[in-house]
């Protein structure tokens, strides 16, 4: 029996209701009333060509399910269990970025259908299957739906930093895991920077020997990221960071730089002087040969040559350079810049790359230097502002979009949400709206290491991946928050570490395995927001991660609710046991041996939830504030602005708010 005629047999109408709560949401939902229990073995029957996605990605689905409902799914060969039919027509090329993506799915009374263009459709089915698991009475099952599902957006990615602090291959395997999980497919990875050389050149062994302190990515390691990632759908593409960002290489290769050496691998962060000099062919003749061997190590069709920030102090120190600048009619270090890229530009393309930058190797100097803009296939990608974005895209390049997703700015959820890569009122036409490919998070790691990394990415890049890939009418951030929850809780399941790494720097600052209390106040403390914590205390990249600062998240659960359950009572809710509420509000009892570290945080913590008692009292009862009240619950507030240890409470504008309705209210 045909595959389509089976389906038809076994998924008859059903009535619809409500959608589940998956994330990305889908373009469209038809929902049931009913649902299907899974029920072992579970078989995946599929149609198409052999697709070692599909096999392995079956696999690691079945296992997932099993975990989450801690019973054994193998097929055995008997009869009866859960059928799921997969039907698909192509193996998709990952070089080709617009490779189908879309899927149908139906979950009927009798089994489960799966219909894709392509394997990478398949991939997304599933991933859409495990978020719908639920418990149903004593077992699981998927709510009876059909899906139909396409990606708004082709470039849906995450940057890695593996630089300034080191990101060992393990941690980059589990991020595709999650990356796969909310339909993300290209991983970007800095690979060079000030701080260090961290991926190992057979052609110049020197570079990753004495340029990365021995923490590097080898070739092998490289490899495998590369496969895995395909097995996932997801592209990696490599960021080799010149002409700045670069002192790392000089330490093996001062012959380079734009100023005499010797050089070493920077400890700080910001922005350097180390510089490639443009002018001499050994610069061009050395980074052919580096950037040949990358080329065939990564197979993407893009390679990533980085270009910001670069400050052009030595080319205007250097009276070479300033010679040579004027002998070829170049103005100023923006014209000598753009004569670099355009040098690196013919090496990519020998090489069969594209060229992708930030948006400064976009950038044309208007002070009458000799020097043409860049060919329009290189693509830009917007880091500064939306204004880069629109230039881009009129001036005819691919664009990809970072700016308002710089995920170790420790932002909100719901602000990057709302960060759309082209909204309606975008002023481009129709044909620059196709040059928008999408956004990227960038998770930089100036403050963050293998162990924290993960409760800075997750669970707010999948709310961006949510940004990337559902319709731009998809934006309710109430709704958003609901399901981020459950996502969050589903990534911990397949092995993210942005709850466990929070415990174990938790364990290591209380010195012992009770953390409780300890959470609890870090659960309503942030970091505080952008680069300010580098205002607040020197960090260097032998800077311990262990601060309270480095257990607290972004954007934390627990303020959130608070900051409901505040905004509730202002609005007139009606809670008859308000005292429920006192250990969500903060104010249970705190005591030096719980938290020996953090005492003043704590202090503070509980006189601002006391105080924020007394406002509620007020608020449900016909009692007032007076004005000593008033005054009491103002010094409050003034005391919690904060920063604590690098952290702000989180949910202060709420207490902020709830002062404003007490103590204005009629007396």
């Amino acid at each position: 029996m045909r595959l389509r005629t089976l389906l038809l047999c076994v998924l008859p109408f059903v009535a619809w209701g409500q959608d589940p709560p998956l994330m990305p949401r889908p373009r469209s939902v038809v929902s049931g009333t009913g649902h299907l229990m899974l029920v072992a073995p579970l078989r995946l029957v599929v149609e198409g060509p052999e697709s070692e996605r599909v096999r392995r990605g079956g696999v690691r689905w079945k296992a997932r399910l099993a975990d989450r409902m801690r019973s054994d799914l193998t097929d055995t060969g008997s009869a009866g269990g859960t059928f799921v039919y997969v039907r698909f027509s192509t193996i998709a090329d990952m070089r080709d970025i617009r490779s189908d993506g879309s899927y149908t799915l139906e979950v009927g009374p009798g089994a489960i259908s799966i219909m894709s263009a392509t394997d990478l459709g398949v991939l997304h089915a599933l991933a859409t299957l495990y978020q719908a698991l639920e418990p149903y009475g004593d077992g699981w099952g998927f709510p009876e739906m059909v899906v139909h599902d396409s990606p708004r957006f082709i470039w849906r990615g995450l940057l890695v930093d593996v630089c300034r602090h080191f990101m060992p291959r393990e941690m980059i395997l589990r991020q595709l895991d999650g990356m796969e999980l909310v339909k993300m497919n290209v991983l970007h990875l800095h690979l060079t920077e000030d701080q260090g050389f961290r991926i190992e050149s057979k052609e110049f062994p020197e570079l990753h020997e004495q340029g990365s302190e021995g923490n590097y990515l080898s070739q092998s390691d490289i490899r495998i990221i590369v496969h895995e990632a395909d097995l996932r759908g997801i592209r990696v593409v490599p960021e080799f960071d010149l002409p700045g960002h670069s002192a790392s290489w000089f330490v093996s290769h001062p012959e380079l730089a734009s100023a005499p050496g010797p050089y070493a691998v920077e400890t700080r962060f910001g922005v350097f002087g180390p510089t490639f000099d443009p002018t001499q062919e050994a610069t061009y003749t050395f980074l052919d040969r580096f950037l040949g061997e990358m080329a065939a190590l990564f197979p993407d069709p893009y390679m990533h040559i980085g270009g910001d920030e670069n400050n052009g102090e030595q080319w205007k120190a250097d009276q070479g350079i300033q010679a040579y600048m004027k002998t070829h009619g170049l103005k100023g270090p923006q014209a000598l810049q753009a004569y670099f890229n355009q040098r690196l530009y013919v090496i990519l393309r020998t090489h069969g790359k594209r060229m992708i930058g930030w948006d400064e190797i976009g950038e044309v100097p208007e002070d009458g230097s000799k020097v043409e803009p860049l060919p329009r296939d290189i693509t830009i990608q917007s880091w500064r502002g939306r204004d880069g974005l629109v230039s881009a895209a009129r001036n005819g390049h691919d664009v990809v979009l970072s700016n308002g997703y710089y995920i170790d700015l420790c932002k909100s959820a719901a602000e990057h949400y709302l960060n759309d890569p082209l909204p309606d009122d975008a002023p481009l036409d129709a044909d620059q709206r196709t040059h928008v490919l999408g956004g990227e998070a960038t998770m930089w790691a100036e403050l963050v290491d293998e162990r924290n990394v993960d409760g800075r990415i997750w669970p707010r890049t999948a709310a961006i991946a949510e940004r990337l890939w559902s319709p731009g009418a998809v934006n309710d951030v109430d709704d958003m928050y609901q399901r981020l929850e459950k996502v969050s809780a589903q990534l911990d399941a397949i092995g993210l570490r942005h709850k466990s790494g929070q415990l174990e720097i938790l364990r290591i600052i209380a010195g012992r395995d009770e953390v409780s209390a300890l959470k609890d106040l870090v659960d309503v403390l942030t970091p505080v927001p952008g680069y300010k914590r580098h205002s607040l205390a020197v960090h260097t990249t032998s800077t311990p991660l262990t601060s309270i600062a480095d257990a607290a998240v972004p954007d934390p659960m627990t303020a959130r609710r608070v900051a409901e359950l505040i905004d509730a009572i202002i609005g007139g809710a009606s809670l008859s046991d308000v005292s429920s509420f006192r250990y969500l509000l903060g104010t249970a009892e705190m005591s030096s041996d719980d938290l020996p570290c953090c005492q003043d945080i704590a202090r503070v913590r509980s006189a601002l939830g006391q105080r924020a008692m007394e406002a509620i009292d007020a608020l449900l009862t016909p009692t007032s504030m007076g004005p000593g009240d008033c005054a009491a619950f103002q010094k409050a507030l003034d005391e919690a602005q904060g920063p604590f240890s690098e952290c702000l409470f989180a949910d202060l504008p709420a207490f902020q708010r709830l002062f404003e309705a007490a103590c204005t209210r009629p007396r």
